[in-house]
């Protein structure tokens, strides 16, 4: 069939509603454009077979650049997919702004590494391939590591930039980039529009031959030597003190075994079970429920659990495929039976305390969380007397900015609600093998002491006030979804509900906008940081709820928080029940304003 018969073919599945006209306009492109000339053939066959509902997902919109870098579902043609046009769009657009920013003459380099899904190794070696032809030098780590080893070569190594193949917790159907700058962070303002930019205007992929630039130099195999150095930098956090504990680990089918491994049994914990259900490296994620290898999600813990149970195992540790993330779980009395997993949340403040407990500190040291994150670190830090940085949007890359900015040899902890957590001076990013190493010190520690990590939490809610947080995501797939999502975000700053869990709203934040309303209308600026997030402050101290569009999912997310102060607690079951029910009373009214 013709150009223009395909074309010809392709306007009247617009006319009969089989297909959006934003995905025929791309669908165009890439059957006429030369720069898609090696994917042409794969289109038209996708045309006369009337594969329109592909079509319209592949194509229906270009995929951006989110908080993490390029990530969405994988096919071999479309711009909305990821494939080797739009990975390659990726390193190019890369390579192009770095040699503007640094110059052509500069010793140019780049760390590339990726993990165990589907394709991920194909498309490390393309993207090595670009940096090559481009003129920089590739420190390659061959085989799957870890999303913060690749930060740490990046440091270690002096790189321009570095790239990470990952779609860290997402489905098997996944894969991304995540794109790292000289730092070790993940790109933040000017660099991260001016890399989108390059990318969405990239025309020509300019590759090297994978091989050759081996055998010349020019593609570096890296992994022993960055292998031992991520190891001695990771164990620098480590603190003396008891290790009998016995530990079940979850690499859930990604590359935590590489690094997790090691850092336990280097830092004196001897009795480390690798749980053989999850321990083959494999893109499909076969045995996790729902095959999405989250640590977020409890239901991930259900086998390791039953597993710790007959092992008599003291504490589950999970991490995702890249490793950059930890789920734990733990029983809930010292010597009960009963187990259950921490929220990020919690993990982050159990991590918090004991990090500022054991490390030397003064009032010019901090730590760094997001204004999504709980309270309960803030309330952490004042007892130890460090500062903490907690007004930040979310995602690492604005942590590891917040650290840079400030001295960061005085830097102490970082988190956020999702299950990342960053110490020391490594990496800049979430690091899941410092966190595992931290969390073992600090389960160990109360094992001596006759204590779980749970009731440790209970003792922090004694003493700081009870903490209770929940986050719904709400998943909005395609370009249907695309418009609700716009809308439920102009339904929150345009017209929020004036009352959420039976509680008024006082006050509503809006970061993209910089303004705070209250509830009589009256504004006020609001400080940076600037981006699509609307916090309702409730009339309660300490109850607010937030609601943001996912910057790598297809999906929006609303975090709800409730608290009641120390000095109200006489008893915490009771307590905990009130807020699960002032929770669920939230997530009702949320949903129902929503239509979700």
């Amino acid at each position: 069939m013709s150009n223009t018969s395909l074309l010809n073919t392709l306007e009247s599945a617009v006319s009969a509603d089989n297909l959006t006209a934003a995905a025929a306009e791309n669908i165009r492109l890439w059957l006429t454009e030369p720069k898609y000339a090696d994917y042409a053939d794969q289109v038209a066959e996708h045309i006369t077979s009337e594969k329109w509902q592909a079509l319209d997902d592949a194509f229906w919109t270009t995929l951006p650049f989110g908080t993490g870098g390029r990530r969405g579902r994988m096919y071999p043609i479309g711009s909305n997919t990821i494939n080797d046009r739009t990975i390659g769009e990726s390193a190019q657009g890369l390579a192009d702004y770095v040699k503007e920013t640094l110059g052509t003459g500069a010793d140019l380099s780049c760390a590339i590494a990726r993990d165990t899904r589907h394709r991920s190794e194909d498309f490390a070696r393309l993207c090595a391939e670009i940096m090559v032809a481009a003129g920089f030098k590739v420190y390659f780590l061959s085989g799957y590591r870890s999303t913060p080893e690749l930060s740490f070569a990046v440091r270690f190594k002096n790189c321009s930039c570095g790239i990470m193949v990952t779609a860290s917790h997402n489905p098997p159907s996944d894969n991304a980039v995540k794109v790292y700058w000289s730092s070790g962070a993940q790109l933040v303002p000017p660099h991260d529009e001016e890399v989108i930019d390059r990318v969405m205007t990239t025309d020509q992929i300019v590759r090297a031959d994978f091989d050759e630039a081996v055998a010349s130099g020019q593609i570096i195999a890296c992994e022993e030597e960055v292998d031992r150095a991520f190891l001695d930098a990771v164990i620098l956090q480590a603190t003396p003190g008891p290790r009998d504990l016995r530990v079940l680990y979850s690499p859930l089918h990604g590359v935590g075994a590489t690094c997790v491994l090691p850092v336990l049994e280097r830092n004196g914990f001897q009795d480390v079970e690798l749980f053989a259900l999850h321990a083959e490296p494999s893109g499909d994620f076969p045995n996790v429920p729902g095959h999405v290898s989250n640590p977020e999600n409890p239901r991930v813990f259900d086998a390791l659990i039953e597993r710790a149970q007959e092992s008599g195992a003291d504490v589950c540790l999970a991490t995702d495929p890249d490793c950059d993330r930890l789920g734990v779980a733990a029983p809930l009395v010292f010597g009960g039976d009963a187990w259950t997993t921490f929220t990020g949340n919690q993990i982050g403040a159990l991590l918090s305390d004991y990090v500022l407990e054991t490390r030397q500190t003064s009032p010019q040291h901090f730590q760094v969380t997001t204004l999504v994150t709980t309270g309960l670190i803030r309330r952490i830090g004042e007892s130890y007397g460090v500062q903490t940085v907690d007004d930040l949007l979310v995602g690492f890359k604005w942590i590891a900015q917040a650290i840079d900015e400030r001295n960061a040899e005085l830097f102490l902890f970082g988190t956020e609600e999702s299950h990342g957590y960053m110490a020391g001076q490594h990496v800049r990013d979430k690091d899941g093998a410092v966190a595992c190493l931290l969390a073992c010190e600090l389960a160990a520690k109360l094992k001596a002491e006759g204590k779980t990590l749970h009731e440790k939490l209970d003792d922090l809610f004694w003493q700081h006030g009870l903490h209770a947080e929940r986050t719904v995501s709400v998943m909005m797939p395609g370009s249907d979804g695309m418009a609700r999502m716009k809308e439920v975000m102009a339904q929150f700053r345009s017209a929020p509900p004036t009352e959420v869990g039976g509680i008024a709203v006082a006050q509503r934040r809006d970061y993209l906008e910089n303004k705070t309303t209250l509830a009589d209308g009256t504004t006020t600026p609001l400080p940076q940081p600037h981006g699509d997030l609307v916090m309702l402050d409730l009339a309660t101290d300490g109850n607010y709820i937030a609601c943001r569009p996912s910057g790598t999912e297809p999906k929006i997310k609303f975090y709800m928080f409730a608290f009641t102060p120390a000095e109200q607690l006489h008893d915490l079951a009771a307590t905990k029940g009130q807020m699960e029910g002032r929770l669920d009373a939230m997530e009702a009214d949320l949903r129902n304003f929503a239509g979700v």
